[in-house]
């Protein structure tokens, strides 16, 4: 019977320790910190009338990433971005509470094109919306969509977009 009260006691010790690693030293928005997803091996490319332009991107495809997104994020490099993937074609509303650098939000039809560049301004509750039904969202460093030559029509190539280099 001591055994098994001290196998309960172990299983229990354990369950609570995994608990607690995971709220407390996993940042994620919830706690006031910046979410970190893994890089995608792949990167996303964007075809412009100045050429090609390589970025390497974090995938937020389910709810929660995409909630937390950018959010507390303070700084980013020019060549790095998030990649929001939605279930469906639609309508999508983004905002920048809690985000304290300034984003281009690149709006991206089904198609692998893009439909809007909007700016986001830090911290702002104002709504940003591409006003038309877009499946993706690419965010950049405020200014990167400029810099680089990023309109609308062009066509940018990643696996998650369905589009490739090949």
């Amino acid at each position: 019977m001591a055994h098994r009260n001290w196998l309960i006691s172990g299983a229990f010790c354990a369950v609570m320790f995994f608990a607690i690693y995971f709220s407390v030293l996993t940042p994620g928005s919830a706690d006031g910190q910046a979410m970190m997803l893994p890089v995608d091996p792949t990167p996303l490319v964007a075809v412009t009338g100045s050429g090609k332009h390589s970025f390497s991107i974090e995938i937020a495809d389910n709810s929660a990433e995409r909630e937390a997104g950018l959010m507390f994020r303070r700084t980013m490099a020019d060549d790095h971005g998030m990649l929001f993937v939605f279930d469906k074609p639609g309508v999508v509303n983004f905002w920048m509470k809690n985000t304290p650098m300034p984003l281009d939000l690149v709006f991206i039809g089904q198609d692998g094109k893009i439909k809007a560049i909007k700016r986001g301004e830090p911290e702002s509750e104002a709504i940003i919306s591409p006003g038309q039904p877009v499946s993706f969202v690419l965010e950049l460093k405020a200014g990167t969509a400029a810099k680089d030559g990023l309109e609308n029509g062009d066509l940018l190539l990643h696996p998650a977009l369905g589009t490739n280099s090949n």
